[in-house]
């Protein structure tokens, strides 16, 4: 038997395995519980959204990603949520779902400052229809027939579905006007072998972030409308040997916003490594108790023609308070503002 298929059959698997990558959203901002599960609560409200990411809509290489979160705040320092992330791969029939529940807690450093820890665990599902595949052995050479199955030792120790729990951990420190953020995922290394003596500990993902708002109001141009201001933000992550930084800004006006974000590669690996990969324009409207958020990646780099990446968001938060939180009568002056950070 020719073993170069097969070969190359588990060089794919360990490929996945080894450099499997977290899914990473551009409109982080926007849903910041897709980062950092000390965001949870932070809006003071029962808020909730969903966001759905299409990369590469050309029909054999799409890869889809959408997330859903939903949360709030218990006492004045303890909020509680839940959140949802699928990922389905259309060239691999690749599909990942994670279901996690977040709590965080909140400290008052100061009359400005204040401290948030978080953490989230769930279930992890991850099924890859490796029975889909056709190997050299299921070919008959002289009549073109298939056969059901391969008879290869190593194929029939292989898998199509694995589950694993998963836990997160992360801190931000916040004021009305800016917040600095950082997490760690995967604190458990779960193993995500799809053979069944395999150990492959999923990669630790780090991401550290910020924000700050420039206020206008002393200094805006006289065409633009009262409580204009523009939001600078960052998002620096990496995940074994893979990092990326997405840096920008977005001007703010009271019903819309719009600005662009650059997704940058700062610790190139190879001559070929391109700094600036992608330019990301971002929109976002608010209508009553919902935000709608578009964003569209623009590839820059030698990569071919991708059709880009495009990314919807429909945040709610509700204009409810919680009567016994003295949280909802102070604190965040940007909280039911506009879309960003809440």
């Amino acid at each position: 038997m020719n073993l170069r298929p097969i070969l190359f059959f588990f060089l794919l698997i360990s490929f996945l395995e080894v450099r499997a990558q977290d899914p990473i959203f551009t409109q982080y901002m926007l849903v910041p519980e897709t980062i950092n599960p000390a965001f949870t609560g932070l809006a003071n409200a029962w808020n909730a959204g969903i966001i759905n990411r299409r990369q590469w809509p050309d029909g054999n290489r799409r890869m889809d990603t959408r997330f859903g979160y939903v949360n709030n705040m218990v006492t004045d320092q303890l909020a509680v949520g839940g959140t949802i992330l699928n990922h389905h791969e259309v060239f691999t029939d690749y599909n990942y779902y994670q279901l996690n529940g977040a709590v965080s807690y909140r400290v008052e450093l100061n009359d400005e400052w204040r401290l948030r820890f978080g953490v989230e665990g769930g279930y992890g599902f991850k099924n890859f229809n490796f029975g889909g595949l056709l190997l050299e052995d299921q070919i008959n050479i002289n009549d073109g027939s298939t056969s059901a199955g391969s008879i290869d030792p190593g194929v029939l120790n292989v898998g199509n579905k694995i589950d694993f729990l998963d836990f997160s951990g992360g801190i931000v420190l916040d004021k009305d006007n800016m917040w600095f953020g950082a997490a760690l995922k995967h604190l458990n290394r779960p193993d995500i072998s799809f053979t069944e003596n395999g150990n492959v500990p999923l990669d630790l993902f780090l991401t550290v972030h910020g924000g700050y708002y420039l206020d206008l109001n002393n200094s805006k141009p006289s065409f633009l409308p009262d409580d204009s201001d523009v939001f600078f933000t960052f998002n620096y992550m990496r995940q074994s040997q893979y990092n990326r930084l997405d840096i920008g800004g977005i001007m703010e006006l009271p019903m819309f916003s719009f600005g662009v974000m650059a997704v940058t590669n700062p610790e190139g690996r190879s001559n070929n490594s391109h700094f600036i990969t992608s330019v990301n324009p971002i929109i976002s409207m608010k209508l009553g108790a919902f935000t709608f958020g578009y964003s569209y990646d623009l590839n820059i780099s030698r990569i071919g023609n991708t059709q880009g990446v495009h990314e919807l968001s429909l945040t709610w938060q509700s204009n409810h308070t919680c009567n016994k939180c003295d949280n909802y009568k102070v604190k965040l002056k940007r909280n039911g503002e506009n879309g960003y950070m809440r």
